[in-house]
């Protein structure tokens, strides 16, 4: 399992452009990705999982994955992440 921690710096949080953006990309894997923030942990390919979290600028937020893919998978979410302008 790999893991990463990342602070949101885009001003509306993760909404639903972003959420879609971030679920689009870790469907691509087979690896199992979770997104943890404030306490609760989510499926990252869930666009019901990560809106229900309410993530808002300046949060810290970890994604982890784990299977096959595990390291190809976060390291395509944090250049997702960090191209849009939603972390760092």
């Amino acid at each position: 399992m790999v893991s990463k921690t990342f602070t949101i710096i885009d001003a509306t949080g993760i909404h639903a452009r972003p959420a879609t953006i971030l679920v689009s990309a870790a469907s691509k894997f087979d690896a199992e990705i979770k997104l943890e923030y404030n306490g609760k942990s989510v499926n990252l390919k869930s666009i019901m999982g990560v809106m229900s979290l309410g993530i808002p600028k300046g949060a810290v937020i970890k994604i982890s994955a784990e299977g096959s893919d595990e390291e190809e998978a976060l390291r395509v979410l944090e250049d997702t992440l960090k191209s849009a302008g939603l972390a760092e």
